[in-house]
């Protein structure tokens, strides 16, 4: 059931077949620009492929040029409340704007955003959250729920379409997993529209990345949903690693070195979780499709080792590590980096060959 819709965001296209994305957010300042711009490069190299900037007054709207000019993905400029920072936000040369239909409700605002949009090319994300549901809705309809957050969507597509403008995105998030599950099922049956699918106000790392692997796994794997964002209380810079898991698990996308690791027991000859905390900062922002198992004893380690390209494993005498399922050798860990990235290093050529 996707999107039958393409919509192109700068240089990435979501949509009508195309890969599914993964987004981010900032949490600095757009009005500091450095800030904002160091901070989307480090979402980039951690996977971000769309970023999205808030834009909640004048001089973050000013700022945006030289964010736009200073980064390499697409930036979404995130509007609320006010029109003409949508305006500024599109002749700054942002790549797509956010909307909220619960918070710009005038049609004629609504009619001058998207003829100058449509006139400079720029998709429109409407955003509606399950927070955000006007109160006609929420009456109409008995409380917020699939019915009411689809309804608000119509509402404002509706608005975006008696000007001709049709370079639609759509989002509908709740806090709740499951009604971000069923609008989003309402959403793709009613409209041809790509899907950003997220859960909003999903809560700290820990919650947030299972609320929204269980939202987007019932999801994705039904093939509803076009972009992703795994949103996250504080630092926005787990987000796009988390979004890269959920996509690997899923086996719709691999980019990145995966870590499988043992749960730790008894027979462990090493601190697993510390070890493979080491592994992970060692391979973090690696674009290497490949995985690394990290085992605490000798009776897992062999098995999963197979299954793996390179492992690390925990004996009596120290580290053991497996390449392709075949062991090369013990080594002292204080030697672990250095041989990682070789061995990664090594099937990095190998795969470019």
């Amino acid at each position: 059931m996707a999107s039958k819709t393409a919509v192109k965001i700068g240089n990435v296209t979501i949509g009508a077949g195309a890969p599914v994305a993964v987004q981010s957010m900032t949490n600095t300042p757009t009005s500091n620009p450095v800030a904002t711009i160091n901070q989307i490069n480090k979402l980039t190299t951690l996977g971000a492929e769309i970023v999205r900037v808030s834009v909640p007054d004048d001089t973050s709207a000013e700022a945006l040029s030289e964010i736009v000019n200073e980064t390499s993905v697409p930036i979404v400029a995130d509007i609320h409340f006010r029109a003409d920072l949508a305006i500024k936000s599109i002749n700054a040369g942002v790549h797509k704007l956010r909307l909220n239909p619960g918070n710009i409700r005038r049609s004629e605002d609504v009619h001058k955003i998207a003829e100058l949009a449509c006139k400079k090319n720029i998709p429109i994300r409407i955003g509606v959250n399950s927070g955000s549901v006007p109160g006609d809705l929420r009456e109409k309809y008995h409380g917020v729920n699939e019915d009411s957050m689809w309804s608000a969507a119509e509402r404002h597509i509706n608005l975006l379409k008696e000007t001709g403008f049709n370079n639609i995105v759509l989002s509908l998030k709740a806090s709740d997993p499951m009604l971000t599950v069923r609008v989003n099922r309402k959403a793709a049956l009613e409209c041809p529209y790509p899907l950003h699918l997220g859960v909003t106000e999903a809560g700290p790392r820990g919650t947030a990345g299972i609320r929204s692997a269980v939202a987007m796994g019932i999801l994705l794997n039904s093939n509803i949903g076009d972009t992703i964002r795994v949103s996250i209380s504080g630092s926005p810079e787990p987000e796009p690693v988390a979004g890269w898991e959920i996509l690997s698990s899923l086996d719709i996308r691999h980019r990145f070195v995966r870590i499988v690791s043992c749960p730790t027991c008894a027979r462990s000859r090493l601190d697993v979780e510390a070890l493979a905390l080491k592994v992970q900062k060692i391979v973090t922002g690696r674009e290497l499709p490949v995985t690394v198992a990290v085992m605490g004893c000798e009776v897992n380690g062999p098995g999963e080792a197979r299954d793996a390209q390179l492992a690390v494993i925990g004996t009596p005498s120290g580290l053991l590590f497996w390449r392709d399922g075949q062991s090369i050798g013990a080594f002292a860990e204080e030697e672990l980096e250095e041989r990682l990235i070789d061995e990664l290093n090594n099937l990095e050529r190998q795969a470019q060959k």
